[in-house]
């Protein structure tokens, strides 16, 4: 991508922000809090006040929440929000935002409409086929779980898993049914995913892999083998891809995975264009390639970035150590890196158990790790990651050894 200058400079033109989820939110409040006093519009779709999206498959889903909206004063950060407004393109040379409410005018845009579900072919409009990526899927599944319906999930990913303990807490009966050989399999390697196949059983589920669903219907679930899977309920959890078809046409670079190309200052190939979040990928200096990560951390993360670019610092490079978290069948899973870049693997700790971590080293540096049920192996093993520092792989195979003293 070609460098560009942008020069808005602390009072700038009026920002503006498309995407009111944690993207948006915190690069709207970090302008603020980095002293910006231009103008700062928050763009969202949906009508909601803007909320962050991990409890929706916890405590919300089961009723114990009735929200997860921000705790934060827009009003008294001086930021208009315009929410239940759909932008529809725009339009760079005039610094045009089109939705259909009219034009909407910007300084500076800011990209940040996250990611949207992949929907299965063919079951869109059938009765009981849900989705579970906004606070109104999450209100529609409520009483699905309430009644304990028979629930079938398709994709055993993380909001697969993650939305399979909660209906089993719900007691309702879960099926998941899976494409591929084990749990996981576009995320972790066969050998760290395998294990996490006896969590299934543990929690109550039921788990068919190489379960390719032929299409859906009233009540049941038919399989490409021509087996029928009852269902009172369906969800669809079989991935998510940048929500970025209004930029479409725009002159704004788009990748392969159809996300917004951004360097490493979260600026796109369009001059007074950023983008952050779910919607984006950065080149890394510590793994070498371009990321896209679908995470709350990086949504956390880069609007910092992109604050201090827009009111004229010079923002340290973008290029975080990839982190998240997930809850499921009783176990906190941690993971922290890239694991693609790595040349070895370490285990800490037999996954068999209740707690243990897997270790990716590239020339004997820590590059990621996989803590299940041990945070402070996450805790260190981050801090290693991020300074590059040289393990000892014996001695990082010692689960009672803190992973922080396992260093050469």
């Amino acid at each position: 991508m070609s460098e560009q200058t942008q020069t808005p400079g602390r009072t700038a033109r009026q920002v503006v922000v498309v995407g009111a989820g944690m993207a948006g939110v915190q690069t709207a409040v970090a302008l603020r809090e980095q002293g910006f006093t231009g103008g700062v519009t928050l763009i969202g779709a949906e009508p909601h006040q803007p909320y962050d999206r991990p409890p929706l498959s916890k405590a919300v889903l089961l009723g114990k929440a009735e929200g997860s909206a921000f705790d934060i004063d827009f009003d008294a950060l001086g930021i208009e929000l315009r929410l239940g407004r759909e932008v529809l393109g725009v339009r760079p040379e005039d610094h045009e935002l089109d939705t259909a409410e009219g034009p909407v005018p910007y300084g500076v845009l800011v990209v940040a409409t996250g990611a949207e579900p992949v929907r299965l072919p063919g079951a869109e409009g059938v009765p009981g086929v849900h989705l579970l990526r906004t606070l109104d899927d999450a209100e529609r599944l409520r009483p699905v779980l309430a009644r304990q319906h028979d629930v079938v999930v398709v994709g055993a990913g993380w909001i697969g898993a993650e939305f399979a303990t909660a209906a089993r807490e719900a007691g309702c009966a879960v099926t998941v049914v899976e494409a591929a050989d084990r749990p996981l399999a576009g995320a972790l390697p066969a050998e760290v995913a395998a294990p996490m196949a006896g969590w299934y059983a543990d929690g109550g589920v039921t788990l068919r892999t190489h379960a390719r669903v032929r299409h859906v219907e009233s009540g049941a679930v038919v399989l490409d083998d021509g087996s029928r899977v009852p269902a009172g309920a369906v969800v669809v959890g079989i991935g998510a891809r940048p929500a970025t078809a209004w930029l479409e046409g725009s002159g704004i670079e788009l990748g392969c995975h159809r996300e917004v190309v951004a360097d490493d200052r979260l600026r796109t190939s369009v001059p007074d264009v950023y983008a952050v979040g779910d919607c984006a990928s950065f080149p890394s200096g510590r793994y070498g390639e371009r990321l896209l990560i679908h995470h709350w951390d990086n949504a956390l993360q880069g609007p910092r970035t992109v604050a201090a670019d827009i009111i004229g610092e010079t923002p340290v490079a973008y290029d975080p150590v990839p982190y998240f978290w997930s809850e499921q069948f009783g176990r906190f899973v941690q993971y922290a890196g890239h694991h693609e870049a790595a040349d070895a693997t370490v285990w800490r700790g037999d996954p068999a158990g209740a707690a243990w971590t897997v270790c990716w080293l590239r020339e004997n540096r820590l590059v990621a790790l996989l803590a299940v049920g041990r945070p402070r192996d996450l805790a260190q093993g981050r801090r290693l990651v991020e300074a590059g520092t040289p393990m000892d792989a014996a001695l990082l195979a010692d689960p009672s050894r803190p992973l922080k003293t396992a260093t050469l």
